[in-house]
């Protein structure tokens, strides 16, 4: 790194001298030194381009690719026209990073904006932020947006994704807030069990729409709870049910987020994705990261700015209730292209193609002995069933086949609650080719 450091070695010793050090080691001896890297680091001898994209083939080799998926639990498989990745393929995007210069970044500024306005659209709100790194953050920034000086409790409905409850629970842990659970009946939030833990310390109800087990929440029943309060509800969704169900706007939330993941980008093992944020013009100071707004240049031309930024991440930090600096402009890009690309129509009708084989999935897992519906509510694409043996070996001979099936909620520290239970999914991926070979097998197992 010599190259790069703009200080000679007798200037990096006058800096010491400065702050009453004699050395490097003295400035980090707060660093044990059992973790410090006391000789050079033992890096092989390079390979040529050839033997690298060997090795590479070869550790690649190494995944497990599934022919069928009815797995979600917030990733899914969804097709991606072409288009998406042609475009977003280009160098000049690819290459693109935060707009700190908006007068010379003015295609990646466009981009933002149509992101922004898409999410609006599709929410129902009236302002949306450039996307944060997940939807799981996104749902913790969130509630940290939603505290006030006097209501620092926030309540969560337990059919919310652990995933982001653990989530939300990180990013608090540092703060005054305090985090509730609301309790479930049937899969869904108890609404007579919200209505008991409200109080003037609460400050966000959030819910998931659909919620974790596919199940929808009663989402008009709590926007009129909290209609004539200052509580905000916070509502967690998946993007593509918007196409078919009605938006966060329209139940009245405060604030809408969710994971963007769905919206053209590849399960891609887990990342990167994009969190989605949106919300009314009331709120809109306390969005964190920033906002892109149209303009007109001296000429009268069309352009565009970085209208809001919450300036004390970078400067005032003690003052800052966000950490969020960046912003996922390939990702939120990309999101923008597939919206596109899909338009109102395909959306609606991709929404509606997932939920119907859903219900094919569901009806047909029913016909097996031993394999019936855990919750009765209406569901989404995801649904949660029983089974007439061992989990692990159902999916292990699912996975022989090359057949990635449903997710074992046993695996979410509860087995007690959840034992023999399997969260399964659906989208316009799987044919019903496929899902009658896999009924057909899990016969067998029978």
């Amino acid at each position: 790194m010599g190259t790069y450091v703009p200080n000679t070695k007798k200037e990096q010793h006058q800096m010491l001298e400065a702050i009453g050090l004699k050395s490097m080691d003295e400035l980090f001896d707060a660093i044990p030194k059992k973790v410090k890297l006391n000789n050079p680091l033992d890096i092989p001898k390079g390979m040529s381009e050839m033997e690298v994209s060997r090795k590479v083939t070869s550790i690649a080799g190494k995944n497990k690719v599934f022919n069928s998926i009815f797995r979600g639990c917030g990733a899914y498989r969804h097709y991606i026209p072409a288009i998406v990745k042609q475009v977003t393929s280009k160098e000049e995007f690819i290459t693109a990073y935060t707009p700190y210069q908006a007068e010379i970044s003015q295609g990646i500024l466009q981009s933002i904006f149509e992101y922004q306005t898409m999410i609006c659209e599709l929410t129902g709100m009236q302002v949306s932020n450039a996307s944060v790194y997940d939807g799981a953050t996104a749902a913790a920034e969130a509630v940290i947006m939603s505290s006030e000086r006097r209501r620092k409790k926030a309540l969560i409905s337990a059919s919310v994704n652990p995933r982001i409850i653990e989530t939300i629970t990180t990013y608090i842990a540092g703060t005054d807030m305090e985090l509730e659970v609301v309790p479930t009946s049937d899969g869904i939030t108890d609404v007579a069990a919200l209505r008991e833990m409200l109080d003037d310390n609460v400050s966000c109800v959030m819910i998931q729409q659909p919620n974790y087990y596919g199940l929808l929440e009663d989402g008009d029943k709590i926007g009129e709870i909290l209609a004539d309060s200052d509580i905000k509800y916070i509502m967690s969704c998946n993007p593509i049910s918007l196409g078919l169900l009605k938006s966060p706007g329209e139940y009245g939330a405060d604030i809408a987020v969710g994971e963007g993941q769905p919206l053209g980008l590849g399960l891609s093992f887990g990342g990167p994705y994009l969190g989605f944020m949106a919300t009314t013009d009331k709120l809109m100071r306390r969005l964190p990261g920033r906002i892109v707004g149209e303009t007109k240049d001296s000429e009268g031309r069309r352009a565009f700015v970085l209208t809001l930024q919450a300036r004390e991440q970078h400067i005032r930090r003690e003052k800052a209730s966000s950490n969020i600096c960046s912003n996922q402009a390939l990702c939120a890009m990309t999101a923008a292209v597939y919206l596109s690309a899909m338009g109102k129509k395909g959306l609606s009708q991709l929404a509606s193609l997932s939920m119907s084989k859903a219900h094919y999935l569901a009806d047909k897992l029913c016909e097996i002995d031993g394999y019936k519906m855990v919750y009765s509510g209406e569901f989404f694409n995801e649904f949660v069933t029983t089974v007439n043996t061992d989990v692990d070996k159902i999916l292990k001979a699912l996975e022989e086949r090359g057949i990635l099936g449903g997710y074992p909620l046993e695996q979410d520290g509860s087995p007690e609650k959840h034992k023999g239970q399997v969260l399964w999914c659906a989208t316009e991926m799987n044919t019903k080719e496929e899902i009658d070979a896999m009924i057909e097998i899990l016969k067998e197992l029978v």
